[in-house]
């Protein structure tokens, strides 16, 4: 049985010993009822995991000394940013969730003009925090090393005015002319830009297009928004990245 694995925001490195987060040592404490001496993985999203051994298990306080540190190989050779439209309900943490599985290397939600959930203020800083723990999670399960950061939400017209840069642009639309194969990549950079339900209306689609996107079509059917954006990373990852067919 392999040794758990949490996320720990400070530094780490071998010979040293740290505290385990508050939600970290619950989980190793409470849940999984572990033990002086038992093994633990930790990793701060420097590429490393840091194995450790625990020195003391109390109901506040788990603590652990790092013995060594291995990279951690998991990252896709594409960096996909996913600049996706904020969904209702648990979509947009399956996505994120998921995307973050994937290989996604960072996050943008975007308020359109179809968004049901509209978010200002305290709400939208609190929602993204709440994003970023679901990546966090999702790298815990999948290995990863590095945590891709979840951004503020901005609108369409706010996040396009800051000229996203990249190597593609890409968005989908079910009437496009091309699809994902025929595209040229050349570079590593990919800005996936995904509607919400109902998608993205006629008039952002040609304002994401003066900014440069390039609309694809995924097939001849019509995806939800969150299969949409997996569909498209899975296909890139595919076509381009670590995926294997």
């Amino acid at each position: 049985m392999s040794a758990p694995r949490f996320y720990h925001p400070g530094a780490l490195s071998p010979g040293h010993e740290t505290t385990l987060p508050d939600n970290a040592a619950i989980h190793a404490c409470k849940a999984l009822r572990m033990q002086v001496g038992d093994a633990v993985i930790l990793f701060n999203g420097d590429g490393h995991d840091y194995l450790g051994k625990l020195t003391s298990v109390r109901k506040q306080e788990v603590n652990a000394l790092m013995i060594e540190a291995h990279p951690r190989p998991t990252e896709s050779p594409l960096k996909i940013t996913l600049a996706q439209a904020i969904s209702s309900g648990d979509r947009m943490d399956f996505t994120i969730q998921k995307a973050v599985e994937m290989g996604a290397f960072a996050i943008q939600p975007i308020a359109s003009q179809r968004s049901v959930v509209k978010l200002a203020g305290e709400r939208a800083e609190k929602r993204r925090e709440h994003w970023q723990n679901v990546a966090i999670s999702a790298c815990e399960q999948s290995g990863r090393a590095f945590v891709p950061q979840v951004a503020s939400p901005l609108s369409l017209p706010e996040w396009l005015a800051q000229k996203p840069a990249a190597d593609a642009l890409i968005t989908l639309a079910p009437n496009a002319p091309q699809t994902l194969p025929q595209l040229k990549l050349t570079g590593s950079n990919i800005c996936l830009l995904i509607g919400p339900e109902g998608g993205l209306t006629d008039q952002e689609i040609d304002m994401a297009a003066q900014h440069g996107f390039t609309a694809v079509r995924m097939g001849p059917r019509v995806l939800r928004t969150e299969t949409a954006a997996l569909a498209a990373i899975a296909s890139m990852q595919t076509l381009w990245g670590d995926f294997t067919a």
